[in-house]
């Protein structure tokens, strides 16, 4: 390629993940192939997929009609049910999913089974549970890496890959970023943690209390990432509206953020211009 190595990075956020798909296809009509891309959580299951050779433009078609169909895409993720033993017992969660067995189940048939195979080479971030530090995966199986790495606490069972136990990347890393920069001329980031909107009266659910928790918890790290070092182009499509699980509103999500896509497209636009600039 020539002009400046672009990378990408897609940050956690549930639901709100598919806004990380106009991005891709933003990055496809500006024809740019970044030299590399990361992701935590669910912006590691939307940036497989692209570095596996999908477009984002088949990742959104592939969307759309995988969640058009309410009924086929729960009795789907029942089938992804972890089996019953140790994550049942005492309070566990009886619907606690398999994060591998998902991902078999809803990931496109193109996505590989190793890292080696995708066409671009693909960082994944993973929270160690006991070391309470990140494990970056580069090589190797490339579903358990992800499947570890959605592993939110509560609804994904943990994963044990290479002797670690991983959780949700999200818990420590989640816009990842920083993992490009020596590789990368400019790092492009698309935060989708969003916030709350609106005036809201009385107590949250316990349901809504857990997620908003991880949710202020995700958005402090990034702060202090971007106070330390921001990225070349920092993306924060208008996800604001949509809750981690509302994975039902991804025609909703597309919309919102194709009203934003000019804007986005500037900012990557005015990234590269600074970035040709200083390296002529």
């Amino acid at each position: 390629m020539s002009g400046p190595r672009i990378g990408l990075a897609l940050g956690a956020g549930g639901a709100r993940g598919f806004a990380h798909v106009v991005v891709l296809e933003i990055l496809d009509e500006l024809g740019l192939k970044p030299a590399a891309i990361s992701g935590a959580s669910m912006g590691a299951i939307v940036a497989a997929p692209y570095a596996a050779g999908l477009s984002g433009r088949d990742l959104r078609a592939y969307v759309l009609a995988m969640m058009r169909d309410r009924a086929r895409a729960m009795a789907t993720a029942l089938q992804a049910r972890a089996a019953r033993g140790q994550w049942f017992s005492g309070f566990g969660n009886p619907v606690l999913i398999d994060g591998e067995r998902f991902l078999d189940l809803f990931w496109p048939a193109d996505v590989p089974e190793t890292f080696e195979a995708l066409r671009i080479p693909l960082k994944v971030v993973a929270t160690d549970f006991f070391a309470r530090s990140p494990v970056v995966f580069e090589a190797g199986p490339l579903t358990p890496a992800v499947a570890g790495s959605m592993a939110i606490p509560g609804l994904v069972k943990p994963v044990e890959a290479g002797g670690v136990a991983l959780i949700d990347g999200g818990a420590v890393d989640p816009l990842p970023y920083d993992c490009l920069f020596e590789r990368c001329d400019v790092v492009v980031a698309c935060d989708v943690i969003g916030g709350p909107v609106g005036e809201r009266r009385g107590a949250p659910t316990p349901f809504e209390t857990m997620f908003a928790a991880a949710q202020i918890m995700q958005a402090a790290i990034v702060r202090e990432k971007l106070a330390a070092r921001a990225p070349h182009a920092l993306l924060r499509p208008p996800v604001d509206a949509v809750r981690a699980l509302d994975f039902f509103r991804a025609a909703q999500i597309f919309r919102a953020c194709d009203e934003a896509r000019d804007a986005m497209k500037r900012a990557i636009e005015a990234a590269l211009t600074a970035s040709s600039r200083k390296n002529p």
